[in-house]
């Protein structure tokens, strides 16, 4: 059996991410703890927001890394996540808002075999320094 992915993307997701793309080149997504701007998955220009040590890479979804808050991961670390988009602005800084759309997640819990394969994780720092982000 192949790596488990942890975050995935819709098709309708990727299209929305193609248009961002095309407006702004290249994109990452991080998903937050929650506070001001939720918990929902916010897209940037790559490079545009500060990865730390506070955050996990958890994938790719369409081309563009994913990070999360790491106490965000601590409770979603056994759950596979589903990008999507849905119309409606969200309340935070994500690119695909002006749009009059947001990105949501759907998530379901791992298989006992999903888990015996999943992708590894990466400190945010570490990942940067690996890939000279």
């Amino acid at each position: 059996m192949k790596n488990t992915q942890r975050v995935i993307a819709t098709d309708a997701a990727k299209k929305i991410i193609d248009e961002l793309r095309e407006e702004n080149g290249e994109l990452m997504f991080h998903q937050s703890g929650g506070c001001c701007d939720g918990s929902q998955p916010m897209c940037f220009v790559k490079g545009e927001f500060k990865v730390g040590s506070n955050d996990v890479w958890v994938g790719t979804i369409h081309g563009c890394d994913f990070f999360m808050n790491q106490s965000q991961f601590d409770y979603w670390q056994h759950t596979h996540l589903t990008i999507d988009i849905t119309e409606g602005r969200g309340s935070s800084f994500s690119l695909e808002i002006p749009l009059g759309y947001r990105f949501i997640v759907k998530s379901r819990l791992f298989t006992e075999e999903e888990t015996k394969n999943l992708i590894p994780v990466k400190n945010g720092e570490e990942y940067l320094e690996e890939t000279a982000l």
